[in-house]
């Protein structure tokens, strides 16, 4: 007998959810203590007076605090400018696409059914009667449109925490590396807790006003609720595909013609793409990843409620057990907020040294604290045992099978993580090797770096392979969602570390367009070059728990579209796989020429200033950074489509003209593929990245020899480092949302592929 009943539940989601918001504004309470003077000169005296008393003994003499905080504040404000403006322009496009897509949905699932009204047999209980079809599209409709403008509300958040702690950060780094450290990752933690307590508290909101009209008609209510996941993971697509075009343009052209071509330092002020590449960050890598792992804790929980409403939970209407998901999700807000606080409070950063080290300690805290959160969730919600659906039959589960299943996705995650960190850090061996490869110039380096990301795809796999094994054979496809969630259960740290790099990132540039002392510099270096390794993490964690989400979902398209086995001896079948397994080369390759082709405008015109402006280069004039700004805009917003319809349109057309078998193939074929080409891409760009900041940062004597910036193994690096910029910040990122994006639309689809799909092959 379960200890916390439907009241309980009904209380302590929400609860969560609330303290999770709580403590995010406080976060952003105590990183907006630090003073920054407005952008038009006011107030800046106090603020440089408080600079000027709290820099540390280290800072170089002769400088101006007062010019200097000016010049953080303008920089920051046209940065925030920059990025406001982007996403509203893209937000404009894609509430078009919303609309448009939102009318799909009505239609087909409509028609499903010829719009009928009446209500119908239960699809797996034709004893009973449920809601009509008409009503199932048009709330899953409003499902998706919700999820949309959820995942929308995450991504603009996220880059207004960022933007309004980059030049705190760098204002803190004069005082030391450990206050730098602190600011930037209380500001990743405002977002990540608001991401992941927003996402939970709209979606129970969702499921109790949803369940007004469908009443007993559980399924019917959970199956529309699988819209939520399709419009998170929507927005998510061209939110990265769009983001990355843009700041991967404005990158690449910065790096190019800046350090190769020109010897100056990254994020010199006399660069025309400087203020472009620092907007990229807050569009690309925070609004866009803030998006991304909205729409896969969207799609895990969607599909774990599916798949539990057509099983003992739902037929015997057990609400607790019900909200097992959710209930994880928020034991893991609890549990991430316990672990910022040793970041933040508890263990305080002191050196350089220690920044990596603590980011590390904040993964593996949260693992170990929630775990036995699940337990306690697991043996308190859950009766001691229960049926759920496995494709037809019932299978008996006992409470502890589903701790397990849970767990095992998380201590995946772990591991992945672990994994990514090895490869990607410049501690270990890989990156390394990466970097001495440059000694022989950008052909090698680009060898190794391809070599690195391959062999990096080995133990992830094998690691998502067991949780899955062990997941579907204690609690069938409900123990994969379980998995994916488990594997999101900790996403307010994850997030809170992952925000972290582009913050300290944008913190670094902010430092050197304003002329602080090198001091500063080399600190806002070192938590940048920390925060590309957590940056892999996070790409490690979304690729790997997209894996499982996609599984899942894959499992709950199948049972719902009736399709009874998934053979790949059929040749519907198989020809759907082939398709499916080509389909992320197809998109990665239309990501990657956007990028290419944009960032060969941008450097065109980086070039073009730097020839045709007097005293660019001596310090004495100011570059057009507006033209480099609009370039960016202008080829992320036309070449996000293409790609997006790509994957948005694969589902339907296979669905539709070729049946749910092939559609079947084409889901696994491309689930299989592409989780392997999103890892190699991610940690090839990773390692590139950082094997250029081991020789800029010289630490060792192996990395002396190597440097200094602008030696012919520098430059190698920088060209590296400029190849991988695409595949760990477009291509890689954009694939994972590929792959559960096209298995929740199945998913949502279903109904209709069930009743009218395969017209082609109807007749063949």
């Amino acid at each position: 007998m379960a200890v916390i009943g439907t009241a309980g539940a009904e209380v302590l989601i929400p609860l969560a959810a609330v303290i999770g918001i709580a403590f995010a504004v406080f976060q952003w309470y105590a990183v907006a203590k630090v003073p920054v003077p407005s952008h038009d000169g006011e107030d800046g005296g106090g603020a440089a007076q408080k600079g000027r008393s709290g820099h540390d003994e280290s800072a170089e003499d002769g400088v101006d605090y007062r010019q200097v905080e000016a010049r953080c504040a303008e920089i920051q404000h046209a940065i925030s400018i920059g990025a406001t403006s982007f996403l509203f322009t893209e937000y404009r496009y894609l509430a078009v696409f919303m609309a448009g897509f939102a009318v799909v949905i009505f239609m087909f699932l409509g028609s499903a059914q010829r719009f009928s009204t009446r209500p119908e047999p239960c699809t797996y209980d034709p004893a009973r009667m449920c809601r009509p079809a008409l009503a199932n599209a048009a709330f899953s409709m409003i499902a998706f449109l919700l999820g949309a403008l959820t995942s929308v509300m995450s991504g603009y958040l996220g880059m207004r925490v960022a933007t309004f702690a980059n030049a705190r950060t760098a204002l803190e780094a004069r005082r030391g590396v450990g206050r730098a450290f602190v600011v930037a990752f209380r500001s990743g933690a405002a977002m990540g807790f608001l991401l992941a307590s927003s996402a939970l508290f709209v979606l129970y909101v969702a499921i109790n006003l949803f369940g007004v009209y469908y009443g007993d008609d559980w399924g019917g209510l959970y199956e529309s609720i699988t819209g939520y996941g399709l419009g998170g993971s929507s927005m998510a697509l061209f939110g990265r595909v769009g983001g990355g075009i843009y700041t991967k343009a404005a990158d690449v052209g910065a790096d190019l013609v800046g350090k190769v071509e020109r010897n100056i330092p990254e994020d010199d002020p006399r660069n025309p793409a400087v203020i472009a590449d620092n907007v990229g960050d807050n569009v690309g890598d925070i609004a866009g990843m803030g998006s991304d792992l909205f729409g896969s804790y969207a799609e895990s929980s969607c599909a774990a409620l599916f798949v539990a409403s057509i099983s003992s939970f739902g037929t015997e209407h057990n609400f607790a057990a019900m909200m097992y998901p959710l209930l994880i999700s928020a034991m893991g807000i609890v549990v991430c907020l316990a672990t910022t606080v040793v970041a933040t409070d508890l263990a305080e950063v002191k050196t350089v040294e220690e920044i990596g080290p603590a980011l590390k300690r904040q993964i593996l805290i949260s693992t170990v604290l929630m775990t036995v959160g699940i337990a306690i969730v697991s043996f308190l919600v859950l009766p001691h045992s229960f049926t759920l659906f496995d494709f037809g039959r019932r299978k008996l589960v006992k409470n502890w099978y589903l701790f397990i299943c849970v767990s095992a996705g998380l201590w995946a995650g772990l591991v992945i993580g672990y994994v990514t960190e090895y490869f990607t850090s410049n501690a270990y061996r890989p990156v390394q090797a990466v970097a001495n490869s440059c000694r022989t110039g950008a052909a090698t380096n680009v060898i190794f770096g391809l070599a690195v990301g391959y062999k990096s795809v080995i133990v992830p796999i094998f690691a998502i392979a067991t949780a899955i094994y062990a997941s579907f054979r204690l609690a069938a496809m409900y123990g994969i969602a379980l998995a994916a969630l488990g594997m999101l259960s900790t996403i307010a740290t994850g997030l809170s570390i992952d925000a972290y790099g582009p913050i300290s990132d944008n913190a670094g540039g902010i430092a050197e367009m304003s002329g602080m002392p090198h001091v500063v510099r080399e600190r806002t270096d070192a938590l940048d070059a920390a925060g590309n390794t957590t940056a892999a993490i996070g790409k490690g964690f979304a690729i790997g728990s997209a894996a499982l989400v996609s599984l899942a979902l894959f499992g709950a398209y199948v049972s719902r579209a009736g399709v009874a086995a998934v053979d790949v001896l059929s040749p519907r079948v198989f020809a759907g796989l082939l398709a499916g397994a080509m389909l992320p080369y197809w998109f990665s390759a239309m990501t990657m020429r956007s990028v290419g082709s944009a960032a060969l405008a941008m450097v065109e015109e980086v070039r073009r200033q730097f020839d045709s402006i007097p005293g660019l280069m001596e310090g004495t004039a100011k570059p057009d950074y507006a033209t480099c700004v609009k370039i960016s805009t202008d080829a992320s917003l036309k070449k996000m489509l293409a790609p997006g319809a790509l994957v948005m349109l694969s589902p339907l057309v296979a669905g539709t003209l070729f049946g749910t078998e092939t559609l079947a193939g084409l889901l696994a074929g491309a689930l299989v593929s592409g989780v392997q080409v999103a890892i190699s891409a991610s940690n090839s760009g990773g390692a590139w990245d950082n094997a250029k900041k081991y020789i800029e940062a010289g630490a060792s004597a192996e990395a002396r020899a190597l440097g200094p910036k602008g030696s012919d193994a520098h430059k190698a690096a920088v060209i590296g480092d400029t190849i991988g910029d695409p595949l760990k910040d477009t291509s890689g990122p954009s694939l994972n949302i590929l792959i559960k994006l096209m298995a929740v639309e199945a998913l949502v689809f279903a109904p209709f592929f069930a009743a009218h799909g395969g017209l082609i092959f109807k007749h063949l």
